[in-house]
């Protein structure tokens, strides 16, 4: 089952999306939007999957399914949390400024929470004030989860799973080390993030979804030009059902609660950096990956950050070469 957001007011309207992401069918009767249906789940799946249905057979009214038009899945949430579950990233991003990854790191995983007042649609521009920011994308994968007990075990945490789906995590480069040395984290370093037009079932991902790990390749574009095209489950260090158990370690989450994987990252074959894409490689997730890579190599990055006009795209495609979550595709906007 395939659900989506249409923009109007501040949470949107609720939509059931056809597999091939040609139609929709309006939800509202159900849900008016996606977090009152993942408020009440086991009333409202039931029958939005009943509707799903009869979409496919052409039983109920339906609109031309125009992505453009679609708001962020959850325009807003109750928690964003957002792990680093691809320890290569981890690793490069260390290396480039000369420091070890600690132990710790392979046990242990990374985690921040993040703005979620407000997100950007798909299609939305990334608009900032200045482009010195150093503005980079982070193209990840991501879950919503429904209410999530405290204390939950890693297994346990795969059946809250409700929804899977794709996120452009916006990071501000120039302006993150000088948060972290602060010693609290980020917060300007991480402005509004995108997500993809579509939420998709995990049952609906078929054999691509396993031991809370989504298999596919992950397709990045910047400019035209294809930046990167990891595999999403290769060296994916921990799996959603671990982040979910420590993001609930000492809480429970609300139903709504986004979590994610962190930029997407493969080592190469040789097990060192993965390599780009104009050289044979898979090529990277984000800018900040590339650069850290040009460090390893030759002290110093080569490839520049975001500037005004700047478009980036990131989808995933099926076996049949169709689109799963629909694209985000963005320009950015300084001023």
């Amino acid at each position: 089952m395939k659900l989506a957001s249409m923009k109007g007011g501040r949470d949107g309207r609720l939509v059931v999306v056809s597999d091939d992401l040609t139609r929709a069918t309006d939800a509202t009767a159900i849900a008016p939007t996606l977090q009152a249906a993942l408020d009440d789940w086991d009333h409202c799946e039931p029958l939005l999957r009943q509707l799903a249905e009869s979409l496919a057979h052409d039983a109920v009214p339906s609109i031309r399914f125009h992505e453009r038009d679609c708001a962020a899945p959850l325009p807003r949430a109750y928690q964003w949390v957002d792990g680093s579950a691809y320890l290569n990233h981890v690793e490069l991003v260390r290396k480039a400024r000369g420091a070890d990854m600690p132990s710790s790191f392979l046990t242990d995983p990374l985690m921040y929470q993040g703005a979620s007042d407000g997100f950007m649609g798909p299609r939305d521009p990334i608009r900032l004030a200045d482009a010195a920011w150093g503005i980079d994308f982070e193209a990840e994968i991501v879950v919503i989860t429904d209410d999530v007990p405290m204390g939950i075990d890693p297994l346990a945490a795969l059946a809250h799973i409700r929804l899977v789906l794709l996120v452009n995590d916006v990071s501000l480069r120039n302006l993150i080390p000088a948060e972290l040395a602060k010693g609290f984290g980020f917060l300007q370093g991480k402005p509004s993030s995108s997500f993809s037009p579509v939420a998709v079932t995990p049952d609906a991902l078929g054999s691509a979804w396993q031991g809370g790990r989504l298999d596919g390749t992950l397709l990045c574009t910047l400019n035209g030009r294809l930046f990167g095209k990891p595999n999403t489950a290769k060296d994916m260090n921990f799996d959603f059902g671990r982040l979910i158990s420590h993001a609930a370690k000492t809480r429970s989450l609300a139903a709504g609660t986004l979590v994610g994987a962190g930029t997407v990252s493969n080592r190469g074959p040789d097990g060192g950096p993965g390599t780009m894409v104009e050289e044979g490689g898979l090529g990277y997730a984000c800018i900040a990956e590339r650069r850290c890579v040009e460090t390893i190599r030759n002290r110093e990055p080569a490839t520049a950050f975001m500037v005004h006009g700047d478009r980036v795209r990131i989808e995933m495609l099926d076996a049949k070469r169709h689109s799963i979550f629909g694209a985000i595709e963005q320009s950015v906007e300084i001023g």
